[in-house]
């Protein structure tokens, strides 16, 4: 499962070490998957027999109720608080699967269908962590729970992959919305999505224009090259600026439809409904663990996203690093 490394312009924890969060949570979804396969196959799943936790929202206040009483714990002005590591506190709340959802698992009768649903349970935890860290949250839209491009994106593509998910960038103090971007380990792809009805046919040009035509209609869309051309532009610019040494790609995607553009410019690669399978099956058979140079790519990216957020409401009465003299 491909790792969302940022939503738009939401808070996400990866931006605080991409070099910790991308192997931790491999490391997290490797002993969860293997727990709870071995719980499907000797029995009925009982709550907690995973986890091992109570309901999220009692562990949250348990955990800042703590917290808060340690750093309140000295009376005096010249003691200090007992410093806590961010990092263990989200360990105790790290719970991929939540206990209500176990009992789905009782009536799963084969290893498919186990792991589709073990998938569909891990998106509300990805989006968790691209829309929160420790102190901050920002206000998610309910529409990215039943994305079907998001899901396509995170499900069907290794580990090592990482997702930026239209990201808006803040450059020269200038938010511009990027398209999709895939941190592989061996490049960096820009990808926009053209699909609409089943067997669309997207006739291609150098106009502002494209046209698309179904059975029994023909319309006009916007140029998809246009942002896929400015969000290549953007992510090299950055890798040029910082050193990152890591090839880009620019990709025109459609599933389920067809682009006719015989004189498609150089640099652009166009997949559609007959070359899908090929392009699909060699990507998502990549193997190669997580590399350095992709690391550096993703840290240099999420530097210059925007991000939007407020402070949570149970650290709103913590005093803030800065503020204890």
């Amino acid at each position: 499962m491909a790792q969302l490394i940022k939503l738009q312009d939401y808070v996400s924890r990866y931006a605080q070490d991409i070099y910790l969060y991308p192997s931790r949570f491999v490391r997290l979804k490797t002993k969860q998957w293997e727990g709870i396969k071995e719980k499907w196959e000797n029995g009925p799943v009982q709550p907690k027999e995973i986890t091992g936790y109570g309901q999220p929202e009692e562990l949250s206040s348990t955990i800042f109720q703590k917290i808060k009483s340690m750093v309140r714990q000295s009376d005096t002005p010249q003691s200090e608080p007992k410093p806590i590591s961010p990092i263990s506190l989200e360990d105790d709340q790290d719970t991929m699967i939540d206990d209500h959802e176990l009992e789905m698992m009782n009536k799963i009768k084969t290893i498919e269908g186990l792991k589709q649903y073990f998938l569909n349970q891990l998106l509300p935890f990805q989006l968790k962590w691209a829309s929160s860290t420790l102190t901050e949250k920002s206000f998610i839209g309910k529409e990215f729970a039943n994305d079907p491009t998001l899901k396509f994106l995170l499900q069907r593509f290794p580990d090592t992959f990482l997702i930026l998910y239209k990201p808006i960038f803040l450059l020269k103090k200038a938010p511009v919305e990027a398209e999709f971007i895939m941190i592989t380990p061996g490049a960096a792809i820009c990808i926009s999505f053209i699909e609409a009805e089943e067997n669309a046919v997207f006739v291609g040009s150098k106009d502002r224009f494209w046209i698309k035509k179904t059975k029994n209609n023909q319309t006009k869309i916007l140029n998809p090259l246009t942002a896929l051309n400015r969000t290549e532009k953007i992510v090299k610019t950055l890798f040029d600026m910082h050193g990152v040494e890591l090839p880009v790609q620019k990709l025109l995607l459609s599933r389920n439809g067809f682009i006719d553009y015989p004189l498609a410019p150089y640099g652009v690669q166009l997949i559609e409904k007959r070359n899908y399978d090929e392009w699909f099956s060699a990507l998502r058979g990549m193997k190669s663990p997580l590399k350095h140079m992709q690391l550096k790519a993703a840290q240099v990216l999420l530097q210059y996203c925007q991000t939007t957020s407020i402070r949570r409401h149970e650290w709103e009465s913590s005093p803030r690093q800065g503020d204890q003299n």
